[in-house]
C-alpha cells in the first residue's frame, strides 16, 4: 500500500520562513547563515518524523452514502462515514470529488476521530440539470502528532448517480403549496356540472343547486330530495410533447428551459396519473427521440421519469410536423395535447402554428412556454447607450412575435400557458386543471 504523500501543514510553513531571518542577516555575518541552515534542516527533519509517524491510510475507514437518484435543481445531501482503526486520535481533512459540473458545498472538511471511534460528515450538492454523474475519488489528509506534516492517501469512491428532475415535487403537497403561492395559480375552480361528466355520488338538495341534477327516484325512495354530483371524467388521454431544440437550450434563472420543461411535464403527469388519466410522453427535435404512449398508474410515471432524465436540448432545428405525424399517426381518441416550447422565434413559431391549429376540432391543444423575465425587463428598460437600444430592439421585436403568435393560437381555440420559471409547473397544472373541471375533452 502505498505510504502517501507528505503535505507540509502551515505551521511547518511558517517556521521554514522564520529561517528567513537569519538568512537574511548573513550578509552582516556569516554565522546566521549558518542559524537559517540548522533551522531549515531541524524542521525538515521534524517534519519527516511527523509524517512517519502520521496515521496511514489503513487506520481511517472511509465510506460515502449518496442516493443513487439525485434531483435537480434543488440541494442533495451527501454523507461520509468515517471510522478510526487506530488506538491514537486521527485528524485530518477530507475532500471529496463529487461530479464536475455540480456545484457542491461543504464537499472539504476538516474532522477528529477519537481512538477507535467514529464519526459522520455531511455535505451538499446542488445539480443544475438531469442526466448521469459520477463521484470521483476520495482524498484523506491525515496530520501527524507534531502538527507539521500530513500524509495526504487517496481512496478510490467512484461511483455513478442518475439525477432526475425533482421528485419532490411531483408530491401532492408540493403541488398545492406551488398553486396557492403563484398568482398565475392563485384562482379557484369552481366545480360545474357539466354533460359527459362522470357520476359521483348523491347528495341532499342545498338552496342553490341545479333542479336537473334532482334524482328524483332516490329523492322518493329516500323520503327527502337527492342531487347527484358529478367527477371530472376519467380514462381520459393527455399527450405531452417536448420540444429538444436549440430554443429551449438557453438558460432562464440559472437552469436550462428544457429542465424547466421536463419538470413541470413530470408534475402535470403525476396529477393526470392521480385523476385515472392516461398519459403519454413524446420528446423530439429534429427526429423523435423519446416516446411512451398513453398508459396509466404509478409504474407508467416511474417509466415517464425513466424516460425524461436524459433529454438533452440540441443545437438542431425542431421538426414539429415530424413530431406530430410521429405522435398522431397512433393517437385516435380525442387528446389534451400540452406542448412544451418556446414562441419567441417567428420562423419556428410559423411552423408551430401551421401544425397545432391543424390539430383542432379533434384534440385541445396547449402550448406551454417559459416567460424569459430578463428579456421582458429589456423590451421595456429605457436604454442608456446605443447597446441596450438594440438590446431594447430586439427583445420589443421578440415580444411583439410572442404576442401575435398566441393570439392566433387563442382565437383558433388553443390554450396558451406562459409563465415565469418559479411557477411554470403551477400554470400548466392549473390549465388541465380547468380543462378537467370544464369538461372539455
Amino acid at each position: 500500500m502505498s505510504l502517501g504523500r507528505p503535505v507540509p501543514s502551515g505551521l511547518a510553513v511558517a517556521l521554514f520562513a522564520g529561517a528567513l531571518v537569519p538568512a537574511a542577516l548573513a550578509v552582516a555575518s556569516p554565522a546566521f547563515g549558518w542559524l537559517a541552515l540548522a533551522v531549515d534542516v531541524a524542521v525538515l527533519l521534524l517534519c519527516a518524523v511527523d509524517f512517519l509517524r502520521a496515521p496511514r491510510a489503513r487506520d481511517v475507514d472511509a465510506r460515502r452514502e449518496v442516493e443513487p437518484i439525485l434531483s435537480s435543481g434543488v440541494d442533495n445531501t451527501v454523507r461520509w462515514e468515517l471510522r478510526s482503526r487506530t488506538d491514537r486520535p486521527v485528524r485530518g481533512e477530507l475532500r471529496d470529488e463529487p461530479p464536475l459540473d455540480v456545484e457542491s458545498h461543504g464537499h472539504r472538511q476538516p474532522f477528529t476521530l477519537a481512538a477507535g471511534a467514529s464519526t459522520r460528515l455531511t455535505y451538499r450538492v446542488h445539480p443544475p440539470s438531469r442526466g448521469d454523474a459520477r463521484f470521483g475519488d476520495v482524498s484523506l489528509r491525515l496530520m501527524g502528532p507534531l502538527g507539521l506534516c500530513s500524509r495526504q492517501v487517496r481512496r478510490p469512491a467512484g461511483q455513478d448517480v442518475k439525477v432526475y428532475p425533482d421528485l419532490r415535487a411531483l408530491s401532492r403537497e408540493a403541488l398545492s403549496l406551488a398553486r396557492a403561492s403563484e398568482a398565475v395559480s392563485a384562482r379557484t375552480l369552481q366545480r360545474k356540472s357539466v354533460e359527459g361528466r362522470e357520476f359521483e355520488s348523491l347528495r341532499e338538495y342545498r338552496p342553490g343547486d341545479d333542479y336537473r341534477h334532482i334524482d328524483w327516484k332516490s329523492s322518493a325512495r329516500h323520503g327527502h330530495t337527492l342531487v347527484r354530483t358529478w367527477q371530472p371524467e376519467r380514462n381520459q388521454p393527455v399527450l405531452l410533447l417536448l420540444d429538444c431544440g436549440r430554443h429551449m437550450a438557453g438558460r432562464v434563472q440559472g437552469r436550462r428551459k428544457l429542465d424547466h420543461a421536463v419538470d413541470a411535464a413530470l408534475r402535470l403527469a403525476r396529477v393526470s396519473l392521480d385523476a385515472g388519466d392516461v398519459v403519454g410522453v413524446l420528446a423530439f427535435a429534429s427526429d423523435v427521440r423519446a416516446f411512451l404512449p398513453p398508459r396509466k398508474g404509478a409504474e407508467h410515471l416511474r417509466l415517464i421519469t425513466e424516460s425524461l432524465y436524459r433529454a438533452e436540448a440540441g443545437l438542431e432545428e425542431s421538426d414539429y410536423g415530424r413530431a406530430f405525424d410521429f405522435a398522431f399517426a397512433r393517437q385516435t381518441r380525442r387528446a389534451l395535447v400540452v406542448l412544451f416550447t418556446d414562441l419567441v422565434d417567428p420562423d419556428a413559431s410559423a411552423a408551430l402554428l401551421t401544425r397545432t391549429l391543424a390539430l383542432r376540432p379533434r384534440h385541445l391543444p396547449v402550448v406551454a412556454s417559459l416567460l424569459d423575465e430578463d428579456l421582458e425587463a429589456a423590451a421595456t428598460d429605457v436604454p442608456g447607450d446605443a447597446t441596450s437600444a438594440y438590446a431594447r430592439q430586439a427583445a420589443s421585436r421578440m415580444e411583439a412575435e410572442y404576442r401575435r403568435t398566441a393570439t392566433t393560437l387563442r382565437d383558433a381555440g388553443a390554450l396558451v400557458v406562459r409563465a415565469p420559471a418559479r411557477g411554470f409547473g403551477a400554470a400548466a397544472l392549473n390549465v388541465y386543471l380547468d380543462v378537467k373541471a370544464r369538461g372539455r375533452l
